[in-house]
């Protein structure tokens, strides 16, 4: 199509009108639901007439026309077009009635089928015909969508050029607002990437002919990458069958995507929504070839945590069988979703982009760090590439792509593969919000490559799986304490809670309160002399614990009481006695507990005769509270050492600065 462009940029322009009534990061809540009113108005044309005469036959004859109505909506070859509209109005008709516009409007829009009318209940069109008609624009739009120009007919714009013109759009209207569609708007560069990356594996067994491939996006957005997929797969091979499957949580853009998928004859039931991936997973019996998304980072699932945690509870029968994150960020409960739809018999292969927080974040035993484990000794990890920042329209931090499949190639099982792409990229002659590089087809070609040699170099890393695993064990020191009454040691007794409370009072009556709090008060201070009595320094607590006890008889305290009092009391002390308990066991002391990671590949019990007997012989480890642990710390495998600047550098430095202050000084006083 020669004159899309055209098109493209004569529907822009119509956004002129809305100026003075709307923001211009509004404009596309008006212009999109418009084109795709005038798309559809134009594709129904054909079989207006039989679709009117089929209504006024049967509207009071049969209750559900649905079936017969979209019977009668075909194109001219005779296929159905999967909606339709009983209205006797068009765009023209409603132009030669300008004095009721808005009314014939709203009646043309309650007569189409149930998917459209959910589609344009969803962009909220008729509040903003109201408000267009308020401000006069309503009749102007409508009639510039009904110009020339906008020829939207099937005749002469097909569906897939009809996609392109509304791709064009959605990407135009996207980097204009910037930050905030940047949320559901992924940059082409980095959407044509992770296709790629989806299917290099797959190049062969694409080539048969007649296949059916799913390909699903948890968190479409406008919908995009799915697009992006089919496209490349046909290209592959124009045979396959490529059904496309969403979900999307914002209304108006849940409303984009579907009517990009009803305008290019796509499916349009399969995009689902609006609604949570996570707490309403609309596609809870599909599973899928191909899956590809850029789910939110960064954002909490509050909304999403009664339904998410009673899910988890139902371990691997549900989605979230391996753990669930904390609050503040769902990345990795998108991942557990997709891993989830993978087929169980065949291969399935994941795209997925996160930033960085789901590699590192959690410690051993935490649910982000049980879910990198189960993804990694499941095998599913195949590779991950830290792409460069700035990439985005709405942050500029740096983010990851995540490979991961059911199957992995026989020299990648048990293997994961790192690319540190950072440094692949352009810089943009002009921003568009936060995003300032972008991926050439050169840096795109290069990653490529990397990914398909799957050998080291100075950008990329392999590694065994388990070299991302380690075990958390605790380490523990015997307590050594020596104990003395002292006025600094007595002060510690008001940080035990229990001393502390002998002065508080829960009595409503203040008088009575006042006087139990006096009480209280007393006996702490009768406590606290008897304490001073005692003498001397000790080494031993059973020793301390005797004398504490004889010369606190008459207070009637508990056991517990007397053991926080002396903790109060004492001090650590290597040279002291060991602390026992009743059996003569040493007992840990949790002021000087530690822990040390120690990886997967290595002997825990040598690493712990190098790394800590040397310097704390009678130490041990309790191995009852082993966590194992995983984690990804990509910027640590790429890391390269810069030596620091030499002192006759800095010192060069220095002496010019100063030479030149000193010359800024004489000339002021000069002046």
């Amino acid at each position: 199509m020669e004159n899309h462009q055209d098109i493209v940029s004569f529907i822009w322009d119509i956004a002129d009108l809305l100026r003075d009534t709307y923001k211009r990061n509004e404009y596309q809540k008006v212009i999109l639901p418009f084109t795709v009113l005038k798309r559809f108005d134009c594709v129904l044309e054909h079989s207006k007439d039989d679709v009117l005469r089929k209504y006024n036959e049967y509207k009071d004859k049969i209750e559900n026309l649905d079936p017969i109505l979209e019977a009668a909506a075909v194109d001219k070859d005779g296929r159905k077009l999967g909606f339709y509209n009983y209205s006797k109005y068009d765009f023209k008709s409603l132009l030669e009635d300008p004095d009721h516009i808005e009314e014939n409007l709203m009646h043309y829009l309650d007569c189409f089928s149930p998917n459209v009318k959910d589609i344009f209940e969803n962009f909220y069109i008729k509040t903003h015909i109201e408000k267009l008609s308020k401000a006069n624009l309503l009749y102007l739009l409508i009639k510039k969508f009904s110009e020339s120009k906008v020829d939207l007919h099937p005749d002469k714009i097909s569906n897939h050029d009809m996609g392109i013109i509304f791709e064009e759009l959605i990407r135009r209207f996207s980097e204009q607002s910037n930050e905030e569609a940047g949320q559901h708007f992924t940059p082409r560069d980095v959407v044509k990437l992770m296709t790629h990356l989806l299917f290099l594996e797959n190049g062969e067994n694409l080539k048969e002919k007649n296949l059916i491939k799913k390909i699903y996006d948890p968190a479409c957005g406008t919908g995009g990458m799915l697009t992006s997929c089919k496209n490349f797969v046909r290209e592959i091979n124009d045979t396959i069958d490529v059904v496309l499957y969403g979900q999307e949580i914002n209304e108006e853009i849940y409303a984009i995507c579907k009517a990009d998928m009803l305008i290019k004859g796509e499916r349009a039931e399969n995009i689902k929504g609006p609604s949570s991936t996570l707490s309403d997973d609309q596609l809870k019996d599909e599973k899928f070839d191909f899956m590809i998304s850029n789910p939110p980072y960064g954002r909490k699932w509050e909304q999403d945590k009664e339904v998410v945690e009673k899910e988890a509870e139902l371990g691997f029968d549900g989605r979230f069988g391996a753990g669930l994150p904390g609050i503040k960020d769902g990345q990795l409960l998108f991942i557990q979703h997709m891993l989830s739809k993978m087929k169980d018999d065949e291969k399935s292969r994941i795209a997925v982009i996160t930033n960085g927080s789901p590699l590192f974040t959690g410690d051993a035993g935490s649910g982000e760090s049980n879910i990198r484990r189960w993804i990694i000794e499941n095998d599913y990890l195949e590779t991950i590439i830290g792409l460069p920042d700035q990439l985005f329209y709405n942050t500029s931090i740096r983010t990851y792509i995540w490979i991961l499949t059911n199957q992995k190639s026989p020299d990648r099982i048990g293997k994961i593969q790192l690319i540190d792409a950072s440094s692949k990229y352009v810089k943009m002659r002009k921003s568009l919000g936060k995003k300032r590089h972008q991926l050439s087809d050169r840096d795109i070609d290069d990653i490529l490559t990397f990914y398909r040699n799957f050998s080291e170099n100075d950008m990329v890393k392999i590694f065994d799986n388990d070299d991302f695993g380690y075990v958390k064990v605790t380490v523990e020191r015997p307590m050594q304490l020596n104990f003395e009454v002292t006025e600094e040691r007595l002060q510690n007794l008001y940080s035990m809670n229990a001393f502390r409370k002998l002065a508080e009072s829960k009595n409503k009556n203040i008088e009575k309160r006042m006087i139990e709090e006096e009480k209280g008060k007393k006996l702490q201070l009768d406590i606290i002399r008897a304490l001073q009595k005692i003498n001397g320094h000790y080494k031993n607590w059973k020793d301390f614990e005797k004398e504490v006890k004889r010369t606190l008889k008459n207070f009637e305290l508990s056991n517990a009481f007397i053991r926080n009092i002396i903790h109060a009391l004492s001090e650590h002390d290597e040279t002291a006695d060991y602390v026992t308990d009743t059996r003569g066991n040493i007992k840990p002391d949790p002021k000087l507990r530690d822990t040390e990671r120690i990886p997967l590949k290595e002997d825990i019990d040598e690493y712990f005769k190098r790394e800590v007997l040397p310097y704390y012989p009678d130490a041990w480890m309790d191995r009852k509270k082993d966590k194992i642990g995983y984690e990804i710390n990509f910027n640590q495998y790429f890391y390269k050492y810069k030596p620091p600047r030499s002192l006759e550098d800095i010192n060069s430095d220095i002496q010019k600065l100063t030479s030149e202050i000193l010359e800024l000084i004489k000339d002021d006083l000069d002046d």
